[in-house]
C-alpha cells in the first residue's frame, strides 16, 4: 500500500495512467447520464431494495442491500417535538426521500480494472453472515465480481454512534490487481431547517491534521470546478490524522480514516442533482493474485454528545474529536466554560440552575475586573470637574489640553484606559458563555422548571395565551403578531435591563436620555424569541451585574438613589431641556 496519497483515485474512475475521472455520488457508471437521471435511478433501486435492520441502545434504522449503503437511522433518545407522539429524529434517509442522506463505500477500479468489475452505489449485495446489525452483532456483506474478485463489507457497531465498516477484497484471479477504496457522505440539497444563525456553523466540517476547517453549503457550491472531478469542489490531503463530513446544531456524520492512514478529502457540489458530497480516499491498493486486503473506516452518526465524543477522542483515539462540537474561535475559553456547565448539570440535575449557577461562577471569577474598572472610573468621575477646566482655560490649543492632561492623570495616579481594559477583557468570556449556551445538546427539550420545558426553544407563555393559563396558541412566526407575543422570561430580561440603568442617573442630554429609557425594551423585543436557556443567561447576568455595581458603589461612599431615579425618568422633560 503506496504511503503518497498522490496515487488515491477519485470513486468510480477507470485509471489509464493516473488520471481519474469521478462519478456522481449516484452514478451508475453511465458517463453519459446525467446526474439527476443517475439520482432517480439510484432511488428506484433503493426503494425496492432489501434490508438490514440496525437496533442498538441509542440508534434504530437499516442497511440497504443495494450499494451496501447505511441510508436509515433514527437517533432513539430524541424526539423532533415535545409532543407525546412526536417521532424520533432521522438522521440519516435514502435516497428518493426529501432531503436524502446517506452513506457510500466502494472502490475505484484501477490498472485493468474497469467500473463493472468493483462494487458500485446501485451493487446488489448478499448476506453473508448476521441478521440484524447491534454491539457485538455485526453483519457481512459479499458480492462476487465477474472477473473472480470477492469483495466483503462487514459492519459493526457499538452501544453510542460509532460504526466501523471493513472493506475487504480478495483477489481470485491469477494475476495482481489494483484498486482503491472510499468512502462518502452523500447529501441531497441543503437542509431545509438551517437554523442560519451567525454564532452556530452548519454544513462540512474537516479535520485534517492541525487544521479545522468549517464550510458552509453555499461556500461548496460557490466553489470553482474542479478540472478532475468535473464540478466544484475542494481537495486536502493528509498525512495520517483527520476526518470529515456534515454537521448540524445538534447532530452529525463523520467519515473517520484510521489513525496514521493517509487519505485524500474531498468537499464537492453536483450541481445538476444538487447534492453535496464528502468523500474520503484512501491510496491506491496492489493485491496479488491469491491475497486479500483489509481496510477499515469509522464513522460516526448520532448526537454530538459532549461526554461520548470526548470517550471516542481520549480512549479510541479519535483525532481530535471534540473539536466536532462548535467550539468558536474563543474554543480556549468556551471549552472549560463548557466542561464547568456539563459538571453543574451532573450536580444539580437540572439544566436551568446549571445555567444560573454557571453565570454566577463565571461572575465571581470577574469580579476583581468588574471592581477594578468601576474604581477607575469612580476616579475620572471625580476629575470630571478638573478637566473640564483644563479645557476651558486651554481654549482650542489641542495640544495644551493633552499636555495638562497628561499631568492630571499622572498627578492623581489614575490610568484612563484602565476603567475600559477590564471591560474589553470580558467581552471574549461572555460572549463564550453565550456560544455554550447556544450551541450545547444539553439544553435541548430540557424542562427548567414551570412552563418552561425546552431551554432550547422561545418561551411559550405570552399575552395571547394569557401567559400560560390557556394552552399554548403562538401564532405563526411569519405573522407580525409572533413579535409582539412575549413570554414572562423575555418581560424580566427587559425589566432586569431597566433596573441595572436606574443605579445611575439619566444623561443629561435629552436625546442620550430618550435612547437609554427605550433600549432595555428595544432588546427585549429583539431577543425576546431567542431560546429561554439564553433569555434565563442574560437574565440571571444583569440581575449578578446589578447586585455587583449596586455592592461596589456602596463600598465607595456613592448611594445609588435607584427609586429617584425611576421617578426621574417618568418626568415629562420642560419644552426648554428638550431642545
Amino acid at each position: 500500500q503506496p504511503e503518497e496519497v498522490a496515487e488515491t483515485l477519485a470513486p468510480g474512475a477507470v485509471d489509464e495512467g493516473g488520471v481519474a475521472t469521478p462519478p456522481a455520488a449516484v452514478s451508475t457508471g453511465s458517463e453519459t447520464t446525467p446526474a439527476a437521471t443517475n439520482a432517480d435511478t439510484a432511488a428506484n433501486a433503493v426503494a425496492g431494495s432489501e434490508r438490514i435492520q440496525i437496533d442498538t441502545p441509542k440508534l434504530s434504522g437499516s442497511i440497504a442491500l443495494t450499494g451496501g449503503r447505511i441510508d436509515d437511522l433514527d437517533l432513539k433518545d430524541y424526539k423532533e417535538t415535545l409532543d407525546a407522539g412526536s417521532d424520533t429524529v432521522t438522521l440519516l434517509k435514502p435516497a428518493g426521500e426529501p432531503e436524502a442522506y446517506y452513506t457510500l463505500y466502494g472502490w475505484s477500479p484501477a490498472g485493468d480494472l474497469g467500473t463493472d468489475d468493483v462494487p458500485g452505489a446501485t451493487t446488489e449485495w448478499q448476506v453473508e453472515d448476521g441478521e440484524t446489525l447491534a454491539p457485538d452483532s455485526p453483519v457481512t456483506l459479499v458480492w462476487e465480481s465477474p472477473n473472480g474478485l470477492t469483495f466483503r463489507r462487514t459492519i459493526s457497531v457499538d452501544e453510542d454512534y460509532m460504526f466501523t465498516v471493513a472493506q475487504s477484497v480478495e483477489n481470485g484471479t491469477e494475476t495482481a490487481v489494483r484498486l482503491a477504496p472510499y468512502s462518502q457522505i452523500v447529501r441531497h440539497g441543503e437542509p431545509t431547517n438551517l437554523k442560519g444563525f451567525f454564532i452556530l456553523h452548519e454544513g462540512v466540517i474537516r479535520q485534517t491534521e492541525e487544521e479545522l476547517t468549517e464550510i458552509d453549503y453555499g461556500d461548496v457550491a460557490d466553489f470553482e470546478v474542479d478540472a478532475r472531478e468535473g464540478t466544484p469542489a475542494e481537495t486536502v490531503t493528509a498525512n495520517g490524522e483527520g476526518w470529515i463530513g456534515f454537521t448540524d446544531h445538534y447532530w452529525q456524520t463523520l467519515i473517520i480514516p484510521e489513525n496514521g492512514q493517509a487519505f485524500t478529502s474531498v468537499v464537492k457540489y453536483l450541481q445538476g442533482a444538487d447534492i453535496y458530497q464528502t468523500d474520503v480516499r484512501l491510496p491506491v491498493m496492489d493485491v496479488a493474485a491469491g491475497d486479500t486486503a483489509t481496510i477499515d473506516t469509522r464513522l460516526f452518526a448520532g448526537a454530538k454528545e459532549w461526554g461520548v465524543i470526548r470517550e471516542y477522542q481520549n480512549e479510541q483515539n479519535v483525532y481530535r474529536l471534540l473539536d466536532s462540537i462548535d467550539w468558536g474561535m474563543f474554543f480556549f475559553l468556551t471549552k472549560p466554560i463548557f466542561a464547568v456547565l456539563h459538571y453543574l448539570h451532573a450536580l444539580i440535575g437540572n439544566m436551568g440552575w446549571a445555567i444560573i449557577g454557571l453565570t454566577f461562577v463565571i461572575k465571581m471569577v470577574l469580579f476583581p475586573l468588574a471592581y477594578r474598572s468601576y474604581v477607575s472610573m469612580a476616579k475620572m468621575k471625580e476629575l470630571q470637574p478638573q478637566m473640564e477646566q483644563i479645557r476651558e482655560n486651554a481654549g482650542d490649543d489641542k495640544m495644551k489640553v493633552q499636555q495638562e492632561m497628561m499631568e492630571l492623570y499622572k498627578k492623581e495616579k489614575v490610568n484612563p484606559a484602565s476603567g475600559c481594559l477590564p471591560i474589553l477583557l470580558q467581552i471574549p468570556i461572555w460572549f463564550s458563555l453565550y456560544k455554550v449556551v447556544f450551541v450545547t445538546l444539553e439544553l435541548r427539550h430540557e424542562p427548567w422548571f414551570g412552563w418552561i420545558r425546552d431551554l432550547s426553544a422561545p418561551d411559550p407563555s405570552s399575552i395571547l395565551n394569557l401567559f400560560g393559563l390557556l394552552p399554548n396558541a403562538s401564532p405563526d412566526p411569519t405573522s407580525w403578531i409572533y413579535f409582539f407575543s412575549l413570554g414572562i422570561l423575555p418581560i424580566l430580561l427587559g425589566i432586569s435591563m431597566w433596573l441595572q440603568q436606574k443605579l445611575n442617573p439619566a444623561p443629561a442630554d435629552a436625546t442620550q436620555a430618550t435612547i437609554m429609557n427605550w433600549m432595555p425594551w428595544v432588546f427585549m423585543f429583539m431577543l425576546g424569541r431567542f431560546a429561554s436557556g439564553l433569555v434565563l443567561y442574560w437574565i440571571t447576568n444583569n440581575t449578578l451585574t446589578f447586585i455587583q455595581q449596586y455592592t461596589i458603589m456602596r463600598s465607595h461612599g456613592a448611594k445609588p438613589d435607584i427609586f429617584g431615579n425611576i421617578k426621574s425618568s417618568f418626568k415629562k422633560k420642560p419644552a426648554e431641556e428638550k431642545k
